[in-house]
């Protein structure tokens, strides 16, 4: 199926013009009951242009407590899409998401320690240092040395191939995993922390958070933008990549470690959030093809909306404040949804 550029744009349209409306909307959710009107006057206070005086209480909760959570929400969303985005194209497995090369499962592992060095003397003398931000330093470290690790085994005779980086990431996830499980064994108190943890979970996340964020998403949007043509070659094969002149082996490991910047920042403010770079590029592919530029862009704005408003169903489903974690809501979304594509795909496949 062609697919022309005026639907590519169309898309991209339609989703740019949903994200200012989307964050707008969803700070209006939360326990504090709010209306339009409010969130507007903070708005404009917070900017400068408002003559309409508003309450300090409210802008708090509105600017700090709900709009810094819902831009984390968004960036958080566009880094999972993006990364599983390339994560396809690089292993060319349309099964493959940002967590198939163990980087969940190594930021799983430096959050769980985190949170099992609470009670050690050196873990509260660094939880006193860095504060709330403890825990989501240590899983990106973990995140970092996990993708370390997959690269480092993956390599042989200087070349990282595909069949050997899925079956690294399945030996380093499956070692952390036993790691966590020795983890919760040997200090049961820590079990719900680190449960509730891996679930995901936006709650008290903040602007600090999203400052810890930003440089790696940054950093690691960079080479998935730059090398975005050169993945569409790539998605062909090495053979014919290289016969076109491609350094495989470079661009392979830049388009590597940018997913793996977004994954593991993603995770270290969010804990474990699947089925959003699995669904999302799928979604996107079937309005408007595969090539990975405009693919890039739609799915990020796409994933972004997806897990804004996720997260609006997480923290308004239950009632007295309590909250669901955002990773069990997209797992309820996705997995139906999921099961109706692949169907759906295989009926198309043998007719």
């Amino acid at each position: 199926m062609v697919f022309s550029g005026n639907r590519r744009a169309l898309a991209v349209c339609v989703l740019s013009l949903f994200v200012p409306i989307s964050i707008f909307a969803a700070c209006l959710f939360g326990a504090y009951g709010t209306d339009p009107a409010q969130v507007l006057a903070v708005f404009k206070s917070a900017l400068g242009i408002g003559t309409q005086k508003v309450d300090q209480a409210l802008s708090f909760i509105i600017i700090d407590l709900r709009l810094s959570r819902v831009c984390l929400s968004f960036l958080v969303g566009m880094s999972l899409a993006v990364a599983g985005t390339v994560y396809q194209g690089i292993l060319r497995n349309p099964l493959a998401d940002p967590f198939t090369l163990g980087v969940s499962s190594g930021a799983a592992f430096g959050a769980s320690l985190a949170i099992f060095s609470g009670s050690t003397m050196l873990g509260a003398e660094l939880w006193a240092r860095f504060g709330n931000l403890f825990l989501p330093l240590a899983a990106l470290a973990g995140a970092m040395a996990a993708l370390g690790a997959v690269l480092m085994l993956g390599r042989i005779g200087g070349r990282l191939r595909r069949e050997t980086m899925v079956l690294a990431g399945i030996v380093v996830a499956t070692f952390l995993s036993a790691l966590i499980s020795l983890l919760k064994s040997l200090d049961e108190e820590s079990v719900t922390s680190i449960v509730f943890w891996i679930m995901g979970s936006f709650q008290g996340r903040g602007w600090d958070h999203l400052q810890l964020f930003l440089p790696y998403f940054i950093a690691g949007m960079i080479p998935l933008v730059y090398y975005s043509r050169e993945l569409d070659i790539l998605s062909l094969g090495e053979t014919q990549a290289r016969h076109l002149g491609m350094d495989v082996s470079k661009v392979r490991m830049a388009l590597l470690i940018g997913s793996g910047l977004l994954t593991g920042a993603a995770v270290a403010v969010s804990g474990i959030i699947g089925f959003v770079g699995l669904i999302v590029p799928h979604l996107v592919r079937m309005f408007q093809g595969a090539e990975h530029r405009p693919l890039l862009i739609s799915s990020s704005l796409l994933g972004g909306l997806l897990l804004v408003w996720s997260d609006v169903i997480a923290r308004s489903l239950l009632s007295g404040g309590e909250e669901l974690p955002v990773g069990v809501v997209t797992a309820l979304l996705g997995g139906p949804f999921f099961c109706i594509v692949l169907r759906s795909g295989f009926k198309g496949g043998s007719s």
